[in-house]
């Protein structure tokens, strides 16, 4: 049984002795002061003296009101305490056991604000296969989440520290204003100059503003909700294959980004020269350069180096044939 539950029926059945303690009192002739003061010294078993004489019949209903009474109040007590202090003990354990599953963890991604941009942001990056926790400050919002979680305020350097953000791979600012989103970026950048910060963005004019206080990318939901509305109106089919390919998994292929290390084979050679598409099967569909910028369906005799990142499409197979390759 559901422990609140007990402590509800408990005290339901502890409210039922005083009022009936209470009646009792009043058919043997008290007043509803006298008796209600008589029936609780008695459940209680505080020993006072009767407030007024007992007739044998008042002495009998006493003794079962005592055996009664006193049963059901201690049965009260002990059932609130146990739910306490119960409760108290599983979320200590809970929480100690969140902890050192954070502390274990590296590489992950840290999520601030757990709203409909949180959710969607998790469920992304958990089906990726990335592991996260998530930040906030309600602990309610927080209770069935299921990820690792940390209850506290974003924008405190503490908090992040409790995520684990100096093990982290990137942070996610996705709080409900773009002031805190601003100084999570802050404080992230400040505790990480080497973390991938994307933050969320309500305004246009909030956008350079978060660049300026750190993150690396800056996203308005509603202005891409909108561009992708206006996709489907222009170019459904495009629009829906992209969207297939990058979020919903019901087709074999997928686009992925692979990154090519100073220490890879493919460094120094052309992607004719890397056979990249023989070897693997993997298409590359752009190279984004150490600049920045990237190179669109590339010529077959374009040079890879060291810091490039390929853009590619392909089956599952052919990706992990591909990072194999690249090393």
């Amino acid at each position: 049984m559901n422990p609140w539950r007990r402590v509800r029926l408990a005290v339901a059945a502890n409210v039922l002795v005083l009022v009936g303690g209470t009646v009792g009192y009043l058919v043997l002739g008290f007043d509803l002061l006298d008796a209600s003061y008589q029936t609780v010294t008695t459940v209680t078993t505080v020993g006072f003296r009767e407030v007024q004489p007992l007739s044998t019949a008042g002495h009998i209903y006493t003794m079962v009101l005592i055996l009664l009474g006193t049963g059901t109040v201690l049965t009260t007590f002990t059932v609130v305490v146990e739910t306490l202090i119960e409760g108290q003990l599983r979320d200590l354990f809970g929480r100690r056991r969140m902890e050192r599953k954070i502390a274990g963890m590296s590489g992950h991604v840290v999520i601030c604000g757990w709203g409909r941009v949180g959710r969607s942001i998790a469920s992304f990056v958990s089906t990726a296969g990335r592991q996260l926790v998530v930040i906030d400050r309600d602990a309610e919002r927080l209770a069935s989440v299921p990820y690792p979680t940390v209850v506290g305020n974003a924008t405190d350097d503490d908090v992040l520290r409790a995520a684990g953000i100096d093990r982290a791979s990137s942070l996610v600012a996705a709080l409900d204003t773009d002031a805190d989103n601003l100084y999570v970026s802050l404080s992230g950048r400040s505790l990480r100059p080497d973390l991938f910060i994307v933050a969320r963005a309500r305004t246009n004019t909030s956008e350079e503003k978060l660049l300026r206080a750190g993150a690396d990318r800056v996203v308005n939901p509603q202005a891409i909700g909108g561009e992708r509305m206006g996709a489907f109106v222009v170019q459904p089919h495009v629009a829906e294959f992209v969207d297939v390919v990058m979020h919903d998994g019901s087709l074999e292929f997928r686009l992925e980004e692979v990154a090519v290390p100073a220490s890879s084979a493919l460094t120094g050679r052309t992607i004719r020269e890397n056979h990249i598409r023989d070897s693997s099967g993997a298409l590359v569909l752009a190279l984004r350069l150490a600049d920045g910028t990237f190179l669109t369906n590339p010529d077959p005799a374009t040079a890879i180096e060291a810091g490039q990142v390929l853009i590619v499409v392909g089956t599952s197979e052919q990706l992990v044939k591909l990072r194999t390759l690249v090393g």
